[in-house]
């Protein structure tokens, strides 16, 4: 097949499925070799960078997906008139660093981290599909896990978990002493 075909093919199933694809299904379809599919997709998304285009091609963990670039955002809400960005509180901020650092993760885990209720957090998380059930812990009451999702790596700008930025272990101190600091006080104004 045409390498020119070949991209064709590709860009038209990364358009109409809409979401990502792994490479191995599209290697499949193309009915050629996954590292010629990967060099093939990885040569469009530069091109598409090259020349601005209002569309892109990402790469998440082993897929490809089609989407909107970022910087065309504004012109799809004049469209719409109505804009579907999700703004996160600090807690969901917070409760979202925890799943995605410590996934896969139970709501037990996140609250003790946190040292509160992590319900509305999770909840709304879950709603904005940045974070999903990952199975269940084979311990008793077989609590829910929870991992973070494609949607998360989209709107963080990763292709993988591996890539987010890594915890420094002085900061990561400063926080457990302020933590415990705070639960202390709590103490304090119970009593």
């Amino acid at each position: 097949m045409k390498e020119k075909v070949m991209e064709a093919a590709a860009e038209a199933l990364l358009f109409a499925m809409g979401e990502a694809i792994p490479v191995r299904d599209i290697a499949q379809v193309l009915e050629q070799d996954t590292e010629d599919v990967r060099r093939i997709l990885r040569r469009m998304m530069l091109r598409y960078d090259e020349e601005g285009r209002g569309i892109q091609i990402i790469e998440l963990e082993d897929a490809f997906q089609m989407c909107t670039r970022p910087s065309a955002y504004e012109y799809l809400i004049k469209m719409t008139h109505r804009p579907k960005k999700h703004s996160l509180t600090d807690a969901a901020l917070e409760t979202l660093s925890i799943i995605a650092y410590k996934q896969p993760v139970t709501r037990a885990e996140i609250e003790k981290i946190r040292g509160v209720n992590s319900d509305h957090a999770v909840n709304r998380l879950v709603e904005y599909n940045l974070v999903c059930e990952a199975g269940h812990l084979d311990a008793p009451g077989r609590p829910i896990l929870f991992a973070t999702t494609e949607e998360f790596l989209r709107t963080f700008g990763v292709r993988s978990t591996e890539e987010l930025p890594a915890l420094d272990p002085e900061k990561m101190e400063e926080f457990k002493i302020e933590a415990e600091e705070e639960v202390e006080l709590g103490i304090e104004e119970d009593s």
